[in-house]
């Protein structure tokens, strides 16, 4: 064999096994690519609408998403509960994937994500009160942690200046082990006693919500249809998203034929949708198609759905007003498009391990 034919008979093998790898590592044409997105229940409508959007735009790429409470959503993956391979996390705020990265490095040793996690949502805690029952509780408009406190103390909207027939006080939040709304509820409340997490004071305080809070819900959106469906029987004050709280309150004006009133408690926390892609078991071909996601639910147009569902754009010059179908233009009792409270930043992974820890502990 000449010189020649062997450097053809090297090039055509090469070409061979470069033409083997394209084939294990590029996307096949007409192959649809799946993309498993988990995602936090408040994100539920808007994403699912998206979902449409991007796969028009994006026909090789199938979505598919599943919706759990956010501290599920790390308990989940590190424990590997789920029966899907998750490529995209975003769960209510970007604290929640600083906790996922602590304890996956600390058991696996590897980085978790392939990007750095993003901004694509902004949110903040608020209260919500049936209009009557809030006036009694808040009689100057302003929401207040010890007025809560002291009716849940008294029981009963009788020995608070409520109707007889009210009955019990009921003040109703998500359970902190596995929902994020929760978590920045009973840290907002414990700083405003000027309390530590590790004080008598802060155990006792826990310990009063824990005895009057029923089967807290998994989630925040959750919550929120049962307080809509079941009315103030069943609940009279309650912390959510503001995203969420706008979203539905039109519903509850359906259902129980009178809506609630938002309250901001002052300082609040504003959360952060955050969304991230994850390395375990996904490869670099899916990793660009999930990554195609994340760039295009932050764009402008996209961006406006988010605001139609009561978020905050994380795109600054996005007017909250000028989006069509805004829930800021509805006149919902309360609603504050220009924030006149102190914004507080999330508690870290550190304080929501022992806010966790504390409310396991109380009874």
């Amino acid at each position: 064999m000449t010189k020649k034919s062997k450097t053809n008979k090297t090039l055509i093998s090469l070409g061979i096994i470069l033409a083997s790898l394209g084939l294990t590592y590029a996307p096949i044409p007409g192959v649809t690519q799946n993309i498993v997105i988990v995602s936090g229940t408040e994100l539920q409508e808007p994403l699912q609408e998206l979902e449409t959007r991007f796969e028009q735009d994006y026909p090789s790429i199938n979505l598919e998403f599943k919706f759990q409470g956010s501290q599920d959503i790390v308990n989940n993956y590190i424990d590997q509960k789920n029966d899907f391979t998750p490529a995209i996390l975003i769960p209510a705020n970007g604290q929640i994937l600083e906790e996922l990265s602590t304890r996956w490095k600390a058991q696996n040793n590897r980085e978790p994500f392939y990007n750095k996690p993003q901004a694509i949502a902004k949110t903040i805690l608020v209260g919500i009160a049936w209009q009557e029952r809030g006036k009694i509780l808040f009689p100057d408009g302003k929401f207040s942690w010890s007025k809560i406190e002291q009716a849940m103390q008294q029981r009963n909207w009788s020995k608070i200046g409520g109707k007889a027939n009210w009955g019990s006080f009921d003040f109703v939040m998500t359970n902190p082990t596995r929902s994020n709304s929760s978590q920045l509820t009973l840290s907002l409340w414990t700083q405003s006693q000027n309390n530590s997490l590790n004080s008598t004071k802060t155990e006792s305080l826990f310990a009063l919500i824990k005895k009057s809070v029923y089967q807290p819900p998994r989630s925040t959106d959750i919550l929120l249809q049962e307080f809509i469906t079941r009315g103030a029987n069943d609940g009279d004050v309650a912390t959510v998203y503001e995203s969420i709280a706008l979203h539905r309150w039109s519903q509850a004006k359906i259902t129980q034929g009178q809506p609630y009133q938002i309250y901001y408690p002052n300082p609040t926390i504003e959360t952060v949708a955050t969304a991230v892609v994850v390395r375990h078991n996904i490869d670099n071909n899916t990793a660009k198609a999930a990554k195609k996601f994340i760039d295009f639910i932050t764009q402008p147009k996209q961006q406006e759905v988010f605001v139609r569902y009561g978020f905050r754009p994380v795109i600054s010059s996005l007017n909250l007003a000028s989006v069509p179908n805004s829930p800021w233009t509805q006149n919902i009792p309360g609603a504050m498009p220009n924030l006149s409270v102190k914004i507080e930043q999330p508690p870290s992974s550190q304080e929501i391990a022992e806010i966790q820890r504390l409310w396991s502990r109380v009874r």
